[in-house]
């Protein structure tokens, strides 16, 4: 997996892939800390959008990541652990695009297992409890980050939306997600 590492207004920042899926952002995030002390992990990505009042475009911070099962659930078992974000780097976030004019939400997500939606029952429901979007990552890295100690939060751009089926093109989605870009990075310095 591709990794790079630069600076951003004088500060080293490395972009890491991260694979698709929870199992796989698992090893990546395990090895950024274990292997290189990595102390804040945000995940930038898409999601799809689950509430009427969130648009195609908009940018949701993760405050919480609701899931079925993540990499974790062995060591939790019965336990329903309720992984959240930073409340710092969300903080940090919310006001970064805040400061932008950017159209963002705050609270919880969806971590799924599958990329083509096969619950429409489950999705009634999460649409029901005011869960913001789906996405498959950020459940198992706020998981991983209270397990370790360090920072992580997930920032997201909306692709595509559950209820209206609207959706970016691939162009628009290169063009379109640089707001989340700078939003966590903002954060990630604040």
């Amino acid at each position: 997996m591709l990794g790079y590492t630069g600076m951003w207004r004088g500060h080293a920042v490395t972009i890491q892939g991260s694979g698709m899926g929870m199992p796989s952002l698992s090893i990546y995030a395990n090895e950024l800390i274990r292997d290189f002390g990595a102390k804040t992990l945000i995940r930038i990505g898409s999601c799809g959008g689950m509430q009427d009042r969130v648009k195609i475009r908009d940018v949701i911070v993760a405050m919480t990541a609701s899931t079925l099962s993540t990499p974790s659930r062995g060591i939790f078992r019965e336990l329903n652990f309720a992984p959240c974000a930073d409340w710092q780097l969300l903080r940090a976030a919310v006001a970064a695009a805040e400061a932008r004019g950017v159209p963002t939400h705050v609270g919880g997500i969806y971590s799924a297992d599958v990329f083509y939606d096969e619950r429409p029952d489950l999705n009634e429901q999460m649409t029901r409890h005011g869960i913001l979007g789906v996405e498959m990552e950020a459940a198992e890295l706020y998981n991983l980050a209270a397990r370790h100690g360090v920072r992580a939060l997930a920032v997201l751009t909306v692709s595509d939306h559950l209820i209206t089926h609207e959706a970016l093109s691939s162009e628009d989605r290169e063009k379109s997600f640089g707001d989340m870009v700078e939003i966590a990075l903002e954060a990630a310095f604040a």
